[in-house]
């Protein structure tokens, strides 16, 4: 038991681990973002090498990750290992991964030889293309079809490193793969043009997993040719798989009924909308995912241990955080929305700026989503999420019908849809976990969220101030024009958030004023 509590107390701390994942998924997100400029840049919105098809081909094969592993992998598979865990049994931990890694991987692999045969009629069904820009996505999606087996695998993997506090391998596979895709642009642009980004994806993946090996080293780890059905905690992960899998299948059948619409709407609406969705989910990833996902651990743990007065108190903790970050960001982008979209896209789209305006108000509530789904999912409830989640992704659909018509709104009906989506979904998540804990929103919350508005009052019209002041040009092109533009006014409107934050007493400002101090004023060991 000594040696079982020495191991836990070097596992990396909350702090640590917040860190390591919202760094290396700065630079994950830097490189997605990259990666997409270099697609803008090297291939045509409309014609025979359409971004189109490149959106269009990767729809299917994410369904198919998303719904059999995505989710179940952080939210399902890491409570129950955490359960293994706490009682100093990492030998039950592989067994339960190496079952899940089997029978996961066993379905995936048929699926991908599915997708390999049927990609076409695949294509046909979820967007109406253009011939030789549906050609292209067929030919993409063909490439790719075994990425959901790789993600899976390595998803599994890396899912039960952070079990034993590692979090680095995790956080490297997206760095991995979207080095890959970037590569592919420059060793097949004049070749077979647009295709080989799929190459380029499909050697990603297999990379990705490649790296998802290495992580194992030193954990015990032995992989065995079986699946322990009889397992009573494995058939625990299989009752809770079938709920959070529908949870995240809803979420990828929403994102392919936008794709059906932007094609109704015109050629090129899908890269429009695919690229501004790509900036929304940037902080979304960035801050909510990498946030919530280090505190995820810790949180079931403490239900582990028996203890829901911490789990109660990190929890809001952790909370405040994500809220206290998520408004500037959203202010931000909703003023700046001109400058991100021309960096994305150098040419130059208003139409992306549009969407992206739109769907700032997202990216609060999708940040603040990330934590308030994981409270069920640290109690192993994966029901109550997905019954949500139907509901909004129903009220989604019909706005989207209802808003994304070329008569309506046109693309940016797709971005007002989401924004609507989202404040619902929050909404109902907070009134369901309040009627099961009332103990957890409490009215000092309530005072939290009250000055936190306050704050950003001052934050938006720094914004503002700053937007006036370095307004956006028609010959402002460049990564170092825009980019300089763009840091000044984040600059000037965090500093005034932090500023006024502290004023209003936040915890959160003073803490970022000490680190941002120690690190400004560590000496340097010569």
């Amino acid at each position: 038991m000594a040696n079982t509590l020495t191991r836990r107390a070097k596992r990396i701390s909350l702090p640590g681990a917040a860190t390591l994942l919202v760094v290396s998924m700065l630079f994950a997100q830097l490189l997605g973002f990259l990666r997409t400029m270099l697609v803008n840049g090297n291939f045509d919105l409309y014609g025979s090498e359409s971004t189109d098809a490149y959106f269009t081909a990767f729809k299917v094969p994410d369904f198919f990750f998303y719904v059999l592993a995505a989710g179940v992998l952080s939210v399902v598979l890491i409570p129950v290992l955490s359960d293994r865990m706490s009682k100093g049994d990492r030998r039950g931990v592989w067994q339960l991964s190496n079952s899940l890694m089997n029978l996961l991987g066993i379905i995936t692999f048929i699926l991908g030889i599915a997708i390999l045969i049927f990609a076409d009629p695949l294509i046909h069904l979820i967007a109406d293309l253009p011939p030789q820009t549906h050609d292209d996505a067929v030919t993409i999606m063909r490439y790719i079809a075994f990425n959901p087996f790789f993600f899976t695998l390595s998803g599994i993997l890396t899912s039960t490193q952070q079990v034993f506090g590692r979090f680095f391998i995790f956080a490297l596979t997206p760095i991995v793969y979207n080095a890959f895709i970037i590569v592919s642009i420059f060793v097949f642009d004049d070749t077979i043009g647009i295709t080989g980004l799929g190459i380029g994806a499909a050697i990603g993946a297999f990379a990705q997993f490649l790296v998802a090996l290495i992580g194992v080293k030193g954990l015990s780890f032995h992989y065995k040719p079986e699946i322990r059905f009889k397992s009573p905690d494995f058939r625990k992960i299989l009752r809770l798989l079938p709920a959070r899998s529908l949870d995240q299948g809803v979420d990828s059948v929403n994102s392919i009924v936008e794709t059906n619409r932007a094609t109704v709407i015109g050629q090129g609406v899908v890269s429009n909308y695919e690229n501004a969705f790509i900036l929304h989910t940037a902080p979304i990833l960035l801050i909510g995912s990498s946030i919530s996902t280090a505190a995820f651990p810790r949180l079931t743990e403490r239900l582990s241990q028996g203890r829901p007065d911490l789990f109660r108190k990190e929890f809001i903790d952790v909370l405040r955080i994500l809220m206290w970050i998520a408004l500037p960001i959203m202010v931000v982008t909703y003023f700046t929305r001109g400058y991100l979209a021309r960096l994305i896209f150098k040419r130059g789209s208003p139409e992306i700026a549009l969407i992206l305006g739109f769907l700032a108000v997202a990216i609060f509530f999708r940040i603040v989503f990330t934590l308030l789904t994981r409270y069920f999912y640290a109690y192993k409830d994966t029901s109550t999420p997905l019954i949500i989640s139907v509901f909004a992704i129903a009220l989604n659909i019909i706005l989207v019908f209802a808003l994304a018509r070329p008569e309506a709104y046109g693309a940016a009906g797709l971005a007002i849809a989401q924004s609507i989506t989202a404040i619902a979904e929050v909404t109902v998540l907070g009134i369901v976990i309040h009627l099961r804990d009332p103990k957890l929103f409490t009215v000092e919350l309530l005072h939290t969220i009250v000055r936190l508005i306050s704050v950003t009052g001052f934050t938006m019209v720094t914004a503002f101030i700053m937007v006036t002041i370095l307004p956006l040009q028609a010959n402002d092109v460049g990564f170092f024009v825009l980019g300089t533009k763009l840091g000044a006014i984040v600059a000037a409107t965090f500093a005034v958030h932090i500023a006024v934050s502290t004023l209003f007493g936040f915890k959160e400002a003073q803490q970022a004023i000490n680190k941002l101090t120690r690190l400004i004023l560590k000496p340097i060991k010569m």
